[in-house]
Parts: C-alpha cells; sequence; structure tokens
C-alpha cells in the first residue's frame, strides 16, 4: 500500500509539474499582448508605461526563460502578483479557497445524501416504475444548467418565500448554492449508483449469497455495496474535482467569495499573473484528487495496489 501511495505521488508531482509549464507556454500562444489587453482602457497607457509593465511581469525575456522562472517561483508558493491589488496572488487564493472547499463539500453532500439512495432504488427495482422515475428524473438533472437552476433558487427560496438570503458567505448563504451543485450532480451519482449496483448483482456471488438465506438488506449493504463503491468513488471524485475549481458560475450567481469568483473578476480585469494562477490551481486540485481516489482504490480494493 505505500508502494502505491509513492507512485501516485510521483506522478501526481510530476503531472503538476507538466500543468505549470504548459500553462505558461499556452498562454503565450494565445494571440495578442497581455500588456495591452491590461492596459487598453488606462490614461497612464504609455510606451514607457507598457514598457516598465512588460519587464514587472517579466515578459521582455525568452518564453523558455518566463516558463523556467515562474516553476520555479510556483515551487516556492510564490505564483506572482496581481495588476489591480498588487497583491500576492498566492495569498488571495488562500483566501478564497476555504470558502470553495466549504462549497464543494457541501454541494457534494447534497449531491450523495440524493444520488446514492435514488440509485440504490432504481437499481432494486430495475424495469419497474420507480427505476424509470429514477431515470427521468436524472436525465433532467443533467440537462438543466446550473445557473439557470440557481436563478430558479434564488426566485423561490429567497424572493417569494424570503426564507434564505441571496448572497453573502455565511452559513445561511451557502444552503442555496449547495443545494443548487448537489441538485445539478445527484443525477449523475444516481446514473453511477445504479449502473455499478447492477452490474454487482448480477455477480455469482450475489446469487450464492441470496440462496444461503441472507436477507436482502444484508446482501445490498454487506456483499453489494463495496464492490459497488469503486465505480461510485470515480464518479465521485471527479465531481468533487470539477467544484473546487469549476463552481465559476454558482459563484457568481449566488455571490458567493470563492476562488471561482476570483477568477471571473481577473478575467474582466485582464489581470495576467491571477489568470495563470487559477489555472495551475485548478488543474493541481484535479491531480490531487485523482491521486487520492487512486489511493482509496487500493483501500477498497487489494488487487488495485498490484498496477
Amino acid at each position: 500500500m505505500l508502494l502505491l501511495i509513492l507512485k501516485r505521488a510521483l506522478v501526481a508531482f510530476a503531472t503538476v509539474i507538466a500543468v505549470i509549464v504548459l500553462s505558461g507556454i499556452l498562454i503565450h500562444v494565445v494571440p495578442g499582448d497581455p500588456v495591452t489587453a491590461m492596459m487598453a482602457q488606462s490614461v497612464t497607457a504609455t510606451p514607457e508605461a507598457m514598457a516598465e509593465m512588460r519587464s514587472r511581469l517579466g515578459l521582455d525575456l525568452p518564453v523558455w526563460q518566463q516558463v523556467a522562472l515562474y516553476l520555479w517561483h510556483v515551487l516556492q508558493g510564490d505564483m506572482g502578483t496581481s495588476i489591480r491589488g498588487n497583491e500576492p496572488v498566492a495569498a488571495l487564493f488562500l483566501q478564497r479557497l476555504p470558502n470553495t472547499f466549504a462549497l464543494a463539500v457541501s454541494g457534494l453532500a447534497v449531491a450523495l445524501a440524493i444520488g446514492i439512495p435514488l440509485g440504490f432504488l432504481a437499481a432494486i427495482n430495475r424495469g419497474r416504475f420507480a427505476d424509470t422515475a429514477v431515470m427521468v428524473i436524472a436525465v433532467l438533472g443533467v440537462s438543466i444548467p446550473a445557473f439557470w437552476l440557481g436563478l430558479i433558487m434564488i426566485q423561490v427560496f429567497s424572493l417569494k418565500l424570503g426564507w434564505l438570503p441571496v448572497a453573502g458567505s455565511s452559513w445561511r448563504n451557502i444552503i442555496l448554492p449547495a443545494l443548487t451543485l448537489g441538485l445539478t450532480y445527484c443525477a449523475l451519482v444516481a446514473r453511477m449508483t445504479r449502473s455499478a449496483l447492477i452490474e454487482v448483482l448480477a455477480e455469482d456471488y450475489i446469487r450464492t449469497a441470496r440462496a444461503r438465506g441472507l436477507r436482502e438488506h444484508q446482501v445490498l449493504l454487506v456483499h453489494a455495496l463495496r464492490p459497488a463503491l469503486i465505480s461510485i468513488v470515480t464518479v465521485v471524485g471527479l465531481v468533487f474535482a470539477y467544484l473546487l475549481g469549476g463552481q465559476v458560475i454558482i459563484e457568481n450567481v449566488f455571490s458567493w467569495n470563492g476562488i471561482g469568483r476570483l477568477a471571473v473578476q481577473a478575467m474582466l480585469e485582464r489581470d495576467y499573473p491571477m489568470i495563470q494562477g487559477f489555472i495551475v490551481v485548478f488543474a493541481t486540485s484535479v491531480v490531487v484528487v485523482s491521486m487520492l481516489i487512486d489511493i482509496l482504490y487500493g483501500f477498497l480494493d487489494p488487487r488495485m495496489r498490484q498496477k
């Protein structure tokens, strides 16, 4: 198990290094001058000021040298300084990361609390009305845009009923965005849970357990749940990784002060270091969560430790 953890950690570290290098290269591949874009509306956009800004950002250096310097600084915890606020990018992300993490965990909890029971219900009633109803709900959940669902939540629970606030960062403010994210992704969790359980319930050892006279809930919870968890953990991990860095729209709909909202502000303000920092943080979160999923596989299925 220790060997598995070391292997996955080395692969994750190499992947993060590759992401940092590629993000630095791709930003230079995009047409246009970032300094011109950032200072387009500034009254002080003189050639001298633009040259000073270009030198400050290191954009006057060769691309390979810029990428190497950025990689070296990131490995030391320095992601540069924001253009607009003149604050360290890493410090700004650390300020907002707890809010994003809290929202991601809350949204995932809602998705699991709704999706797993629905998936169980559909699997044990395969081909019946309950199965069809759950699948219809799942299709609707996947099809409905998250921002539209968020606006409906605000209209009903905030404006009409007055139960919950529209925006902010307190514990009451997290309820609506968490419900929106949870309802959006519970459909995916339900479909994966259903598929995994149907596959497991068709195995010979499940028929043997039933032939021994075990009760149905024992068969489901003791013999079927653990093998099915491997597939469920996959989708749960991917959803959580996306929630950590990809809930940009929801954070802006509910004015939630997370890194997604910070990224949108950086894009609107053409804040070059902040945008690059967001790419690195988002990619790193996906890599780390993927590594943790692989390690969790090793605990759930000992055969995975040999790969």
